[in-house]
């Protein structure tokens, strides 16, 4: 257990943070008697990440999008909890953190509301065509063509991975009147989704295809150019989750031949710098990751990641662990 008369143990450092101010972080920290130590807020390197943990030596560390990476876990004299400031775990190195016997955290459903409402949002602009009839009107006047507008309740959803926001995202598309599958290794049926079905029943029978699995090994590439080929109804591909769960070349590829009618992106893989044949090409639209987002959810966010770290720095079990730390 950190001991918090120790210099060292009252620090906590936030290593990135995408919002201008710390308002809510300050509040909590500084008002449970710890010291905060904030980095830029764009995320660092690896590196960069090290050096500010070297310059501290914290009692936790809360992270966003910057790597937290081994040797950022080992430097600390006293290290007692890691935690992300968001759903994902694939920027911290969570073996390190229990080998090193620091709790690892995440705040798993800040955002659950907003990920269903936006992915909805992005299949219900590919139906109604309101991304394109906007940038139509703009560009050329006053022009009611109606061609290639399709009927949301005859679209059959389908959903790879059944959580948290892949359960939220089929109740909203079943109360548009949608027939929903959903495939998870984990499945479990409600009432929404009665029973679950294989990747190739997704691959037979969807016309929209949401990808909310997490990022993990077995899930890299997952929807690569095997998969898009055994899609039989030209599927419109939705990505809320993580960009390399997503194949770039096989998607350009599955679109320039018909494979499947289009693409829905908040994430991409390569982002902030993805290649610009994706984001320009006509049948993509694309958000810059902030289907997480909304003014509501980013206070949650922060309120219960500060929360989580003062809890465990006073002794107290995490309420939501990622892992079981050596004693």
């Amino acid at each position: 257990m950190v001991d918090s008369t120790a210099g060292s143990a009252r620090c906590i450092l936030l290593t990135d943070h995408p919002w201008p101010g710390l308002d809510i972080e300050q509040s909590i920290i500084e008002g449970a008697g710890y010291r905060l130590a904030a980095g830029p807020e764009v995320a660092g390197t690896t590196q960069d990440v090290e050096a500010l943990v070297e310059s501290c030596s914290p009692a936790a560390i809360i992270t966003c999008w910057a790597p937290v990476s081994r040797r950022a876990i080992e430097l600390p004299e006293h290290l007692a909890i890691v935690a992300r400031l968001g759903v994902g775990l694939d920027n911290i190195d969570v073996d390190a953190a229990t080998r090193r016997g620091a709790w690892v955290t995440n705040v798993p459903d800040y955002c659950v509301q907003e990920v269903s409402d936006h992915a909805l949002g992005l299949v219900l602009d590919h139906c109604r065509g309101i991304s394109r009839l906007n940038a139509a009107v703009k560009r050329s006047g006053w022009d009611s063509n109606a061609s290639g507008l399709l009927r949301l309740s005859n679209q059959v959803i389908g959903i790879l991975g059944y959580g948290r926001i892949g359960r939220e995202t089929a109740r909203k598309f079943r109360a548009m009147g949608c027939r929903v599958l959903a495939y998870d290794p984990h499945f479990s049926p409600d009432a929404s989704v009665g029973t679950g079905t294989t990747l190739a029943g997704i691959q037979a029978d969807c016309d929209v295809i949401i990808v909310h699995v997490p990022l993990l090994p077995a899930t890299t590439g997952l929807v690569d150019a095997d998969f898009l080929r055994a899609t039989r109804r030209k599927p419109l591909i939705v990505n809320v989750s993580r960009g390399p769960i997503v194949d770039n070349d096989a998607l350009l590829s599955a679109l320039d031949s018909g494979a499947i009618r289009g693409a829905a992106l908040d994430v991409i893989d390569g982002e902030p710098n993805p290649t610009a044949e994706l984001l320009a090409h006509p049948l993509v639209t694309v958000t810059p990751h902030v289907a997480f987002a909304s003014d509501a959810s980013m206070a949650e966010l922060r309120r219960r990641a500060c929360e989580e770290v003062v809890r465990v720095l006073r002794g107290e079990r995490p309420e939501h662990p990622r892992n079981t730390p050596n004693v």
